[in-house]
């Protein structure tokens, strides 16, 4: 099982043009704590970062499922909603899940998704799709964790879940079933934010 963390790491990045700028970029890391998320930017980010980098942020953030294509850097955030059945009071419960997949464009993520969970026993509706800031997910890495004393892989472990219904979320409300493109500003956690350029 995946344990899933967003850090937000602020650097000085290299335009196309030349110039400097200071981003803060996100990365989503499996890691079992805070201090893990933490350790394993240091140890993987802090190789490919030139110069000083600073952490911003780490915040818990539950996917049920990762889908990657190697066609595609562009990941997007998947909101998935279905029906669950009280097995003692026999009530209705809606449940919701997020997903992430890599695509290039909303279109081909809906069809991915569609693809990926086409073996779901229940019917389910994508009521959003959102395009993430992420710049990279880093998976369970048993030759990384070893030397910063990351818990041992266990036997049969994946680098990235893909089971469909181990996670389930609370029930949120009611949500149009259309396909729709959210701005990735509208959420804290899906916001990349640029300061000064440097010349």
């Amino acid at each position: 099982m995946n344990n899933w963390f967003t850090v937000k790491v602020k650097y000085t990045k290299q335009l196309e043009d030349g110039r400097l700028k200071r981003v803060t970029e996100p990365y989503l890391v499996d890691s079992v704590s805070f201090t893990d998320a933490e350790a394993r930017i240091y140890e993987e980010v802090g190789q490919s970062v030139q110069g000083e980098f600073l952490i911003t942020g780490i915040s818990k953030t539950d996917y049920a499922d990762i889908f990657y294509y190697d066609d595609s850097d562009i990941w997007y955030k998947c909101k998935l909603t279905y029906v669950s059945i009280d097995g003692d009071e026999g009530k209705e419960k809606k449940i919701s899940s997020n997903f992430l997949v890599t695509a290039s464009n909303v279109k081909e993520a809906y069809e991915r998704i569609q693809e990926s969970l086409s073996d779901m026993t229940v019917t389910f509706e994508i009521p959003s799709i959102m395009l993430t800031p992420i710049v990279e997910v880093l998976p369970y890495n048993p030759d990384l964790d070893v030397e910063i004393g990351r818990r041992p892989i266990e036997e049969g472990e994946e680098l990235v879940s893909t089971s469909k219904n181990d996670y389930e979320d609370d029930a949120d409300e009611e949500e149009n079933g259309h396909l729709e493109e959210v701005n990735s500003e509208d959420e804290d956690d899906d916001v990349s934010f640029e300061d000064e350029t440097i010349d």
